[in-house]
């Protein structure tokens, strides 16, 4: 457990200030809360998978690299975290695409934590307007459509989780 908790702290560190959409909510708290639905809700246990869920936005948003997290918490991990960060050197139709593929291509552990990912943006949306919810919703189906194709055994009961979510939100959104 020491290298998760080693990406605590990172975590904590790197994401330090800055804030989730809201303006108010710390970001750090939406590393830890993907953390979170991976382990108690999605009922991973893998120790590298919650790893990975914690620093998946550190790569994308922080200024830490690649190399940072093979030093630290060796390479798998840090191919995991990569495969969660989208190229921001690509326009943004390209990137999501590419970024979409790379996910489908990936092994469980990186499909679980994405899913996570969504899981916990479709929970903050739930309590946005509709004008900001909209965006959120298009991505998670863009998502799911994408990783359903290829979706890992382990992955599938995740994945229903987030869609039964979306369903629930977007019935109340109707």
């Amino acid at each position: 457990m020491r290298p998760l908790l080693e990406a605590v702290a990172l975590a904590a560190r790197v994401h330090q200030g800055k804030l989730r959409k809201d303006g108010a909510t710390p970001y750090v708290s939406h590393v830890f809360r993907v953390c979170l639905i991976l382990r108690h809700l999605f009922d991973i246990d893998d120790p590298q998978a919650l790893t990975a869920a914690v620093l998946h936005d550190t790569v994308e948003d922080t200024d830490t690299d690649f190399d940072d997290l093979s030093e630290d918490f060796g390479a798998e991990v840090a191919g995991w975290v990569a495969a969660l960060s989208k190229d921001k050197r690509l326009p943004e139709e390209q990137r999501e695409q590419a970024y979409a593929e790379a996910l489908a291509r990936s092994p469980w552990q990186v499909q679980v934590c994405k899913l996570a990912d969504i899981y916990d943006n479709l929970m903050d949306s739930s309590t946005t307007e509709p004008q900001q919810r909209a965006p959120v919703l298009k991505r998670a189906h863009y998502y799911l459509d994408a990783l359903k194709p290829n979706l890992q055994k382990q992955a599938r009961r995740p994945w229903e989780m987030v869609v039964e979510l979306l369903k629930q939100i977007e019935a109340g959104a109707a």
